[in-house]
């Protein structure tokens, strides 16, 4: 099953409250919670709310997006991964979304790459103890900025509970785009779901319909659970979340109908 839902960053400007009524009223299933705005690290309290409003709109927390980059010093590093987890906890996530270090993977050194993905690995020990699972954020800058990459990483954190998200990259033809997604599969959890073309130009979703309707025929196809989530919509307008979702939950049909 594809689950579809929203993260909360597609609306900064919004409370909790607002962003789970307006997911709600657009059929949607489930929200990412961003740790930038709407569930700050170490804030539990806020996170205990987060969750109530969540549940109490009929929706799932799918995941918490935090920003841990696994990167400063060793203190630093472990306070910050500290304050997620227990945010995470709080707000029963059953998944948090990291970030894959700071730096591309070509640019990065042996030794950093080593060290991103040693913290990567003692977190991921850390939060199974708790069974919350973590998804790499598949995006450039990081050790995920290609499909090379991110799947070597994978390999070498070696942990059953680490999984990669998938995103179109930017300005990346459908066919390339597609042909990382079918290399991550199965090791994808969660799919971000936007338009945009060329560049970070935000399109209704419609615009890349068929991008999206293959990338759901290839997970349909593969079977497993996913949950997938719009990231961005255009001009960041509340406004257009239903006619988004809708889309959304059409293509994800027409997706599980290609691949019967």
């Amino acid at each position: 099953m594809i689950r579809p839902g929203l993260c909360s960053i597609t609306f900064r400007d919004l409370s909790p409250q607002e962003v789970a009524d307006r997911a709600a009223h657009a059929g949607l299933a489930c929200i990412e919670w961003g740790g930038d705005v709407h569930v700050p690290p170490g804030d539990t309290e806020s996170a205990e709310r987060v969750r109530l409003v969540t549940e109490q709109a009929g929706l799932s927390v799918a995941s918490y997006g935090s920003y841990l980059r696994f990167d400063g010093d060793e203190a630093g590093h472990l306070a910050s991964a500290d304050a997620v987890l227990a945010s995470a906890r709080a707000l029963r996530a059953p998944r948090i979304r990291v970030w894959a270090g700071g730096t591309g993977s070509r640019q990065s050194s042996a030794s950093q790459r080593a060290l991103t993905t040693r913290r990567i690995r003692e977190f991921a020990m850390r939060a199974g103890e708790h069974g919350i699972d973590l998804g790499l954020e598949f995006h450039g800058g990081t050790l995920t900025d290609e499909i090379g990459s991110t799947m070597r990483l994978l390999d070498e954190v070696a942990a059953e509970n680490v999984r990669t998200y998938w995103q179109p990259h930017q300005d990346m033809p459908d066919g390339d785009a597609l042909q990382t997604l079918r290399t991550a599969l199965p090791r994808t959890s969660t799919i971000h779901v936007f338009s945009w073309w060329p560049g970070a130009t935000r399109l209704p979703l419609a615009e890349r319909a068929d991008l999206w309707r293959a990338a759901f025929s290839t997970l349909q196809a593969e079977g497993s659970d996913r949950d997938a989530l719009l990231e961005f919509v255009p001009d960041d307008d509340p406004a257009v979340l239903d006619h988004e979702a809708a889309t959304l939950r059409e293509l994800i049909e027409e997706g599980r109908a290609a691949a019967r």
